[in-house]
C-alpha cells in the first residue's frame, strides 16, 4: 500500500512540474535556512562546553556603586585570591589569579608576532582542561611558558619546541615547558596563543609589586572552580562582602559586592544594568530561532496554498477514489505521501544549499560550522524536522482535499467557490506580514548601525595611527617626533595612556569643592604629553589646550563635557580640584569623545600630563602623504629607535570600525535571511499567481475580444494580490515597531522609528509582489483571445 501511495506521489510529482518545482524550491530554502540557523543555535548554546569542568567554573565579578549607578566590573584587585584561599576555601577547588587575556608580541630569535595570552597562576592549566599534546602543563617554574599548537607551528614548523627560549613583549625571558591543543573556536579562548606565570608578572611589574594599597587597583581577572558540594548561589552570598571587609573606608563609599558568573552564562548572558543581569548574545539566538521558523513557515505555506489552489484540478480525481470505495483516511494518506515525497526531494537539495552557503555564512557569522555528517543527534533531529514539515505544510492540503463529496464532484457541480480562497489569502496574508517584518527589521538594524558610525566623535580620525611604546622609544621620543615632522611624514605626535578608541584606567580619587561626601565617583583617567590634543584634532569648547609655555600645566588638567557636567561648576576653568589629595587646575573642557562604545553616553573623562613612559605613540599622518607611504617612511625611523620592537601600526579608523563588528554580523545575518524569505515569498506568490492566470483563462479572452488593453488584465491580476500585501503591510506595522523598539532599547545612543523606515519597507514590498505577479499577469494579457476561447 505504502509503494503504491509513493508510486501515485511520484506520477502527480512529475505531471505538475511546474507546481513541484516552486514546492521543492520553497521547501529546501526554508529547510535550508533553517538548518543554517539550527547550526548557529547549535554553535552559541554549546560555547565553553568543550572544558570539562563547564559546569563547575565561574568568574568572580563585582558590583561597584559609581556616579549615582550601580556598575559591574569583571576585574578585581589581585590579592582577591589569596583572600577566597585564606578564608573560604572550603566552597573552592582551584583557585586562579591572572592578568586577563590580551595581545603581546611573542618572539623568538628574529621572529615577532602579536599574539593573545595570558599571565595566570599555575593551577589555570588544570581548572581550564587543557589538553598537552608535548611536555608538560606545569607553571611552577616563574619562567615556565605554555603555547598552543597552533603558535608552535608559526614560531616552529616541525621542530620541537620543548625548552626554546621565546620573549613576551621584549621584557620577559620564558622557556616553553608544553603544548597545548588549540581551543574550539566556539570557546572563550579560542584565540589563546600561550600561557605565562601570574609569578612572572607579578615580580616583573614594579607598579603591582610596590603599590601602597593592593585592594585599590581594580586590573585582574579571577576564576574560580567550585567544590563538588557547593553551588554558585550559596556561594556569591558567602563572598558577596569579602572585598568590602579589606579595602579603605573611601573605597568602601562604592559598596562592592562580589558574586560568582558561571561559565555556562559567560557568552550568552554577559550584559548587566544596575547589578542585574540582562542578557546579552541570548537576544540574538531568540530573534535567528524565530526567523529560522518564520521563515519555515513560509515555504509550508507556499505548499499548502499551491496545493489547494489545484484542488478543482484533483477534485475528480479524489471524487473517483471515493466512489470506487477509498476511505477518506487512504485519501489523507496519498496526500500525506506526497507532502513526504515532496519535503524528502527538498530536504536532499536543503543538505545541499547548507553545503554550499556554509563557507559564505561562516564569514557573514564568524563562525566555523560544518554539517555533523558523523552526528547522530543531528540526523535524528533532522530527520524528525523534516517529517514534521511534512506533517505541517501536507496536513490542510490532505484535509480538505479529502473533503470532497464525491456525487458533487462526478456530477460536475462541484466548484471550489469564493470562500475556498480566504484560507489562501490568509496564509498570504501571514506570509507577507513575516516578510514586511524582516525587511523592516533589516532597516532598523543598517540604520542603528549607520547613525552610531555617523556619530561625532570629537575628534578627527582620519590618518591617525598608534604605534607600541617602548622605553627607547619614549627616551628618543623628540629626536623621532622631529625627524618624521620635518621629513613632511607626518603633523604631530604624542604619546598616550591609551588610544583613542579605548581607556584603560579610571580613578575614584577625585574631590572638588562641594562635593557630597557620601558618593562615590569614578572618572576615566588618560595620561598624556604635549600636542596630544593637537595631533588627535579634539575640540576644544572652553579654556586652552595643555602647553608648554606654561610651566605649570604638569599640574593641569582637561575635562571631557561630561566630566564638568557630573562635578557641577559653573565656569569650571580655573577651578582646582584633588586627585588622591594633589591639587589640579583645571585649564580646558573639551566636546565629548567616543572612546569607549559608541552606542553608550560618553562617561566623565580626566586628561593630564605626564612625563612618564606612556602605552602608546599616537601620529597624524600628513594628508599629503599616502598611508602606505607614511608608514614605509615611519618603521625605519621606529626601527632604529626600538629594534627590538615590533611595528605593529593600527590606523584609528580601523579600530574604531571593529567596535560595530558584533551589529555589522547581527545586520548581516538579518540581510541574508530576510532575502531568502523573500525569494520563497515570491515563489509562492508566482505559483498563485499562475493558477489564477489559468483559472481565468476564459475570461481574460472574453474581456480582450470586448476591447480590454492588457493593461486592465494586468490591473485585474494584481489588484488582488497588492490588496493583500496591503493588509500584511498594515499587520506588520504594529508588530515590528514594537519588536524593533524593544531591541533598540538596549542601547542608549539610538534611532527613532520613524514613518520613513515603514514607507520604505512597504514600497518595497508592493514593489516586489508586483514585479512577481506582472510576469503571469501580462503573459496572460498578451495572449491570443481565439486560443485562450478555444481552450476547453
Amino acid at each position: 500500500m505504502i509503494k503504491n501511495y509513493l508510486k501515485t506521489a511520484w506520477r502527480n510529482l512529475r505531471k505538475s512540474r511546474m507546481h513541484s518545482f516552486i514546492n521543492i524550491t520553497g521547501l529546501s530554502i526554508g529547510m535550508a535556512v533553517a538548518m543554517l540557523i539550527g547550526l548557529w543555535i547549535f554553535d552559541e548554546v554549546s560555547y565553553n562546553k568543550s572544558f570539562k569542568n563547564y559546569d563547575r567554573i565561574a568568574q568572580v565579578i563585582q558590583t561597584v556603586t559609581n556616579n549615582g549607578e550601580m556598575q559591574t566590573w569583571t576585574s578585581v584587585p589581585y590579592p582577591l585570591a589569596d583572600e577566597l584561599r585564606k578564608n573560604y576555601g572550603s566552597d573552592f577547588k582551584r583557585v586562579v589569579m591572572g592578568s586577563g587575556i590580551g595581545d603581546h608580541i611573542l618572539s623568538y630569535d628574529d621572529k615577532k608576532l602579536k599574539r593573545t595570552g595570558g599571565f595566570f597562576e599555575k593551577e589555570m592549566p588544570e581548572m581550564f582542561s587543557f589538553r598537552i599534546l608535548h611536555g608538560n602543563a606545569s607553571l611552577k617554574d616563574q619562567s615556565s611558558l605554555l603555547i598552543s599548537q597552533s603558535a608552535a607551528k608559526a614560531y616552529f614548523g616541525d621542530e620541537d619546541p620543548i625548552n626554546k627560549l621565546m620573549k613576551i613583549d621584549n621584557q620577559f625571558d620564558v622557556k616553553i615547558t608544553g603544548v597545548y591543543a588549540d581551543f574550539p573556536h566556539n570557546s572563550e579562548f579560542a584565540d589563546l596563543s600561550f600561557i605565562a606565570t601570574w609569578d612572572l608578572i607579578y615580580n616583573g611589574t614594579d607598579w603591582i609589586k610596590t603599590i601602597e594599597d593592593p585592594w585599590r587597583p581594580n586590573a585582574f581577572t579571577l576564576f574560580v572552580e567550585l567544590n563538588d558540594n557547593a553551588d554558585f548561589k550559596t556561594v556569591s552570598a558567602r563572598i558577596k562582602d569579602a572585598k568590602l571587609k579589606k579595602v579603605n573606608p573611601k573605597l568602601a563609599q562604592k559598596k562592592p559586592a562580589l558574586f560568582l558568573h558561571p561559565m555556562s552564562r559567560w557568552h550568552l548572558y554577559s550584559e548587566f544594568k544596575n547589578g542585574v543581569n540582562t542578557g546579552g548574545a541570548i537576544q540574538y539566538v531568540w530573534m535567528f530561532g524565530i526567523i529560522g521558523v518564520f521563515v519555515l513557515l513560509l515555504a509550508c505555506i507556499n505548499f499548502m496554498n499551491l496545493s489547494t489552489a489545484r484542488s478543482e484540478k484533483r477534485a475528480k480525481e479524489v471524487g473517483i477514489r471515493k466512489a470506487i470505495g477509498s476511505l477518506r483516511k487512504q485519501l489523507v494518506m496519498q496526500f500525506f505521501s506526497e507532502s513526504l515525497l515532496t519535503v524528502f526531494f527538498s530536504f536532499i537539495l536543503a543538505l545541499l544549499l547548507v553545503q554550499l552557503l556554509l563557507p559564505f555564512f561562516n564569514g557573514v557569522s564568524g563562525k566555523q560550522m560544518s554539517i555533523l555528517w558523523n552526528n547522530s543527534f543531528f540526523w535524528t533531529i533532522s530527520i524528525a524536522f523534516a517529517v514534521f514539515t511534512a506533517l505541517v505544510a501536507g496536513s490542510y492540503p490532505a484535509f480538505y482535499l479529502s473533503s470532497f463529496r464525491p456525487v458533487k464532484v462526478l456530477k460536475g457541480t462541484f466548484k471550489a467557490g469564493r470562500l475556498a480562497a480566504i484560507p489562501r489569502k490568509i496564509l498570504v496574508v501571514i506570509q507577507f506580514s513575516v516578510s514586511v517584518i524582516l525587511i523592516i527589521g533589516t532597516i532598523i538594524v543598517y540604520k542603528q548601525i549607520q547613525f552610531a558610525k555617523n556619530r561625532p566623535v570629537g575628534y578627527s580620525r582620519d590618518g591617525l595611527v598608534s604605534l607600541p611604546m617602548s622605553p627607547d622609544i619614549h627616551k628618543h621620543f623628540d629626536a623621532m617626533r622631529e625627524e618624521l615632522v620635518r621629513s613632511g611624514t607626518i603633523l604631530s605626535m604624542a604619546e598616550a595612556g591609551s588610544p583613542t578608541t579605548s581607556t584603560g584606567s579610571s580613578t575614584s580619587g577625585i574631590e572638588w569643592k562641594g562635593k557630597d561626601p557620601n558618593l562615590s565617583t569614578d572618572f576615566l583617567y588618560v595620561e598624556t604629553s604635549y600636542d596630544y590634543g593637537k595631533t588627535i584634532g579634539w575640540q576644544l569648547k572652553q579654556g586652552r589646550d595643555f602647553s608648554r609655555d606654561y610651566a605649570t600645566d604638569s599640574s593641569a588638567i582637561i575635562l571631557n563635557e561630561a566630566a564638568a557636567n557630573f562635578i557641577g561648576f559653573k565656569n569650571p576653568v580655573g577651578e582646582t580640584v584633588t586627585w588622591w589629595g594633589r591639587p589640579l587646575t583645571i585649564v580646558g573642557v573639551i566636546h565629548n569623545m567616543v572612546m569607549s562604545s559608541p552606542y553608550d553616553e560618553p562617561k566623565p573623562t580626566v586628561f593630564s600630563l605626564s612625563a612618564d613612559e606612556q602605552n602608546v605613540a599616537i601620529l597624524r599622518i600628513n594628508p599629503a602623504v599616502s598611508a602606505t607611504a607614511a608608514l614605509s617612511n615611519i618603521e625605519p625611523v621606529y626601527k632604529r629607535f626600538e629594534a627590538n620592537q615590533l611595528f605593529d601600526y593600527q590606523f584609528t579608523n580601523e579600530e574604531y570600525g571593529k567596535k560595530f563588528r558584533g551589529e555589522e554580523r547581527v545586520g548581516r545575518l538579518a540581510g541574508f535571511f530576510t532575502l531568502l524569505a523573500i525569494v520563497i515569498s515570491c515563489l509562492g506568490l508566482f505559483g498563485l499567481a499562475s493558477f489564477v492566470a489559468e483559472q481565468r483563462t476564459k475570461e481574460i479572452g472574453v474581456r480582450k475580444v470586448l476591447g480590454a488593453s492588457v493593461f486592465s488584465v494586468w490591473n485585474l491580476l494584481s489588484g488582488d494580490f497588492v490588496r493583500l500585501v496591503l493588509i500584511s503591510y498594515f499587520i506588520a506595522i504594529p508588530i515590528a515597531w514594537y519588536a524593533m523598539n524593544r531591541w533598540l532599547l538596549g542601547y542608549k545612543y539610538r534611532i527613532t522609528i520613524n514613518w520613513q523606515i515603514f514607507f520604505m519597507a512597504g514600497v518595497l514590498a508592493i514593489v516586489i509582489a508586483l514585479v512577481t505577479v506582472s510576469f503571469q499577469a501580462i503573459k496572460a494579457a498578451v495572449a491570443n483571445p481565439a486560443k485562450s476561447l478555444r481552450t476547453e
